[in-house]
């Protein structure tokens, strides 16, 4: 696991929220680290969307600050999508350099 120069309650929570504006706008733009770590955490939670149980949701939930449009709309919307694909919910596309510390911008999507 990348530490993407923070500690551990910031990384988590910076995480969720990247998570979650994925989750509700299906496209963001940041850094080429954030966005591997992101994937991560976005696929297992549209893999708890696609199980569907109540631990999965409370699971997502959790992880997601108890943001509860993100949930449902994960729960509702998005995972249904992915019901018949085995893994591989999101793709990287590389832009550009950021100016002031030439650091990979891409843009993370659901496929």
């Amino acid at each position: 696991m990348r530490k993407l120069g923070v500690d551990n309650k910031h990384r988590r929570s910076m995480l969720a929220n990247l998570a979650i504006s994925l989750i509700m706008n299906e496209k963001i733009e940041t850094t080429e680290a954030r966005a591997k770590e992101t994937r991560r955490v976005v696929e297992k939670l549209i893999t708890y969307g696609k199980n569907g149980s109540l631990v999965s949701r409370r699971k997502a939930l959790a992880f997601l600050m108890n943001n509860k449009e993100a949930t449902k709309k994960l729960f509702e919307v998005i995972a249904p999508r992915y019901k018949d694909r085995n893994g591989g919910y999101t793709r990287i596309l590389k832009l550009d350099e950021r100016r002031g510390d030439d650091a990979l911008i891409v843009i993370l999507e659901l496929v």
